[in-house]
């Protein structure tokens, strides 16, 4: 029976010479939940999972997967995971159809049942009819939805995915986030990097946001909305040359400042009690100000995450978001 906590981390740090890519990151992922892991790029996301799936060693901190150290017990720690990470590493010159076969038999499946769980995944991420071409004549999307498959044959108890639908279209992302769900309700524990915050929101039971290194902020997506975010009161009006009327009257209500949209005809203002909005409604038809629409927008993914990150411009990035770090990931790893 595998403990009730699939990653415990405390305080790990990764650095290459003078550059810090982690900087005392510390989290706790429950069994069969999924962890959201937010940042801009080169906050340190990558090297996070690489040092929690034992591709790249800490160089202080310490973490378990399921009670096994990621260090020295890193072997048990590789049978329990699965990972997929952002550049796929399917083999080119084989086909689809082969390529999960080859993993399947890999992971001890026998022939036939190899055969069987390939067409499964086949058929699950849209790839039945190129299933017997080279994947080098694949599309990146296409590509991407090969690696997705080939970590998913079996179900490990721990999935790493690394900004997992980077590249598919919308349809082939919510195949995948049902592919997520369908493991995630089956026991597995996921761990999720993603650049779509709709994704985290979508998929993830608890968020973190990881910026510079450091984890910035930590919680439920709602109670993150709540804390960094505030609410808007989203006004249209049917003339829209009594727009600055409106938003005079709007400002006064709210003691705040209205601005209109590019669009035209529509005034947002932020509403620190939503039930003000109904004392904006009464005023403006008491001054005759005809409303075509009107909308309480809750604060997004995306208003907390520019709200606790802070994006360098510098051309910075974490050490292990490129191809050029996989010499040292590899020396690491067979040290």
């Amino acid at each position: 029976m595998l403990p009730d906590i699939a990653i415990q981390a405390e305080r790990l740090r990764k650095t290459y010479g003078d550059v810090v890519a982690v900087d005392d990151v510390s989290l706790q992922v429950p069994r069969g939940s999924v962890l959201g892991v937010l940042g801009p790029n080169g906050a340190g996301k990558t090297t996070t999972v690489r040092m929690l799936a034992t591709l790249t060693r800490p160089t202080s901190g310490h973490a378990s997967v399921f009670g096994r150290d990621i260090v020295s017990q890193a072997t048990a720690v590789r049978s329990l995971i699965s990972l997929t990470g952002q550049y796929a590493s399917v083999d080119e010159d084989l086909t689809a159809r082969e390529n999960l076969e080859l993993f399947a038999r890999l992971l001890r499946f026998s022939g036939r049942a190899a055969r069987h769980r390939a067409a499964e995944l086949l058929e699950q991420f849209d790839l039945t009819a190129a299933a017997d071409r080279p994947v080098s004549g694949f599309s990146g999307g296409m590509r991407r939805r090969v690696d997705l498959a080939s970590s998913m044959i079996r179900q490990p108890a721990l999935l790493f995915l690394d900004e997992p639908t980077t590249g598919l279209d919308p349809t082939t992302r919510v195949a995948v986030w049902a592919a997520v769900r369908d493991l995630v309700s089956k026991g597995t524990t996921v761990l999720l990097t993603t650049q779509y915050l709709e994704e985290a929101d979508q998929l993830s039971d608890s968020l973190i946001v990881i910026d510079k290194g450091r984890v910035v902020a930590s919680g439920h997506a709602d109670v993150l909305k709540d804390r960094f975010g505030s609410r808007s009161l989203e006004i249209s009006i049917d003339d829209t040359t009594r727009l600055s009327e409106a938003a005079e009257r709007i400002g006064a209500v709210l003691d705040t400042t209205v601005s209109a949209t590019a669009e035209g005809g529509k005034l947002v203002a932020p509403l620190s009690d939503p039930a003000l909005s109904a004392r904006v409604i009464v005023e403006l038809e008491r001054d005759g100000i005809s409303i075509a629409e009107v909308a309480v927008r809750r604060p997004s993914l995306d208003d907390v995450f520019f709200s606790i990150t802070s994006s360098d411009l510098d051309g910075s990035s974490d050490p292990l978001d490129n191809t050029a770090a996989t010499a040292d990931k590899d020396k690491e790893v067979a040290a």
